[in-house]
């Protein structure tokens, strides 16, 4: 069957005009879109221009008497006239979705040649912003002429019943106190923005890093964009966190290494890794968006996307160079990711210079933007305090949970030489640690407390401190 049939648009254009007089509904439906440059015949053109001024003054569409009346020169009349006539050759009745999906073709092919010349004009005048370009162009093609009407609450309670019974799909995050904190794990779906933020060096990319490593043990399709550091120290990392190898030794244990990852693609044959580099700043959101498209038309669906980091993305050129609005906007369209390609988008921001040794971190301490914080769905704080490298453990608390309670923190154990993280059991035992070298905590902290520099009360009762880590997960 050819689902692209040819559309005579010198005809469309009269049935258009004819429903846009009609059918109010149809009007309102196309008027975001529609400009009367879009017309080829000029006495619609004319018209239209007419019918498009009363429905702005008026916020509804004449009939044909209320638009003769505004009809002024004997051109307008006379082409009201032989337009009207025209209408005798209508069929009136139609297949409202036909119809609407043929006008949203037409929509999109007028939208994107008015783009073409638009750009050409830009280009002979030398204002080339290729941004705008690509915007213009994403926009054009993304015309919804969109008919949900949306969840009629009250009418559909047995459908809501139904909902309340199914168990959302989620991907679990790799550590079980925070799957049990955000409904159990990411949202395999989508429709969710996750962000974890700290100071500069705290750790971020680690947990990026770690997040990234954790889902593609579930045999899933990651996508990690990183606009801080190459793609290939970011696969040293991948490297050393499935390997077990400390990060500095690799290039000694390439045999090891190789063994390791070929085992682990027979074990994971459907896992997959896309690790792709952006320059700071050199890649808006619209760019990531149209960089996963051409994946996914390779065949590669990502089951999540991680992006390294929100405030290294690039604005597009119509945001406001206000922080607060650029990032607030780069937030939203990061979040809208998550709809378009139907899996969940983590990413990192910044704490702010006041969070350095301030300890756990609030929703206040997020750096530029609090728009950001006003988005995202689920918000974590990393943090560290003192002693807690030699201990190898770093903090991580909720301050903003879309998906269940907030205010709640943990500790995470931290191998630097793998750059890993693990949870930690009640007896201070890194979980899952068969084939780790990462130091068991309680041992850590009793030979702390053996330390010359720990012989004051206060330090031996900070450090003790650290063995209560999980009274918080009741």
């Amino acid at each position: 069957m050819n689902n692209n049939l040819s559309i005579d648009f010198e005809l469309f254009e009269k049935i258009i005009f004819y429903n846009s007089i009609m059918d109010n509904d149809y009007l309102e439906t196309i008027l975001e879109y529609i400009k009367p440059s879009f017309f080829k015949d000029k006495k619609i053109k004319r018209l239209f221009e007419v019918l498009k001024d009363y429905y702005e003054e008026f916020d509804c569409a004449p009939n044909l008497t209320e638009l003769k009346t505004h009809l002024i020169t004997e051109d307008d009349k006379q082409a009201f006239k032989e337009t009207v006539l025209s209408f005798q050759s209508l069929d009136k009745k139609y297949n409202k979705d036909v119809l609407l999906k043929n006008t949203e073709r037409f929509l999109k092919e007028k939208s994107v040649i008015d783009t073409v010349q638009k750009t050409s004009l830009n280009l002979q005048s030398g204002n080339i912003d290729s941004t705008k370009i690509l915007d213009d162009f994403e926009k054009a093609c993304s015309i919804s002429l969109i008919e949900n009407i949306g969840f009629d609450y009250l009418e559909s309670i047995d459908e809501h019943c139904e909902d309340l019974q199914k168990v959302f799909k989620v991907i679990p995050t790799g550590w079980k106190w925070l799957d049990n904190k955000i409904g159990g794990g990411f949202m395999s779906e989508g429709r969710a923005l996750y962000v974890f933020f700290g100071v500069t060096n705290v750790g971020k990319s680690i947990f990026l890093g770690n997040i990234a490593t954790n889902i593609l043990n579930q045999d899933k399709t990651v996508l990690l964009i990183t606009l801080e550091m190459p793609e290939q120290v970011y696969a040293k990392r991948i490297s050393s966190q499935l390997s077990q190898i400390p990060f500095d030794g690799l290039s000694s244990s390439l045999v090891k290494l190789k063994n390791t990852i070929n085992e682990y693609k027979i074990k994971n044959r459907k896992s997959k890794l896309i690790i792709k580099e952006f320059p700071p700043k050199g890649v808006s959101v619209l760019n990531i968006k149209t960089y996963i498209n051409k994946l996914v038309k390779k065949g590669i669906k990502p089951d999540a996307i991680v992006v390294d980091y929100i405030n290294l993305i690039s604005p597009n050129t119509s945001a406001s160079t206000n922080s607060y609005e650029s990032i607030k906007t780069i937030t939203e369209s990061l979040r809208a990711l998550s709809y378009t390609f139907s899996c969940p988008v983590i990413s990192a921001t910044q704490a702010t210079r006041s969070a350095v040794n301030s300890g756990e971190l609030d929703l206040d301490k997020t750096s530029e933007s609090m728009g950001l914080s006003h988005t995202v769905d689920a918000q974590f704080s990393i943090w560290t305090e003192d002693g807690d490298t030699d201990l190898g453990i770093i903090h991580m608390g909720i301050v903003k949970n879309r998906f269940g309670p907030r205010k709640h923190t943990t500790i995470l154990g931290i191998d630097y030489p793998t750059l890993t993280l693990k949870e930690i059991d009640e007896d201070g035992i890194l979980k899952d640690n068969s084939d780790s070298k990462m130091p068991n905590i309680t041992d850590d902290i009793e030979k702390a407390l053996l330390c010359e520099e720990s012989s004051d009360s206060n330090d031996i009762s900070q450090t003790l401190n650290k063995l209560n880590f999980l009274s918080d997960n009741n």
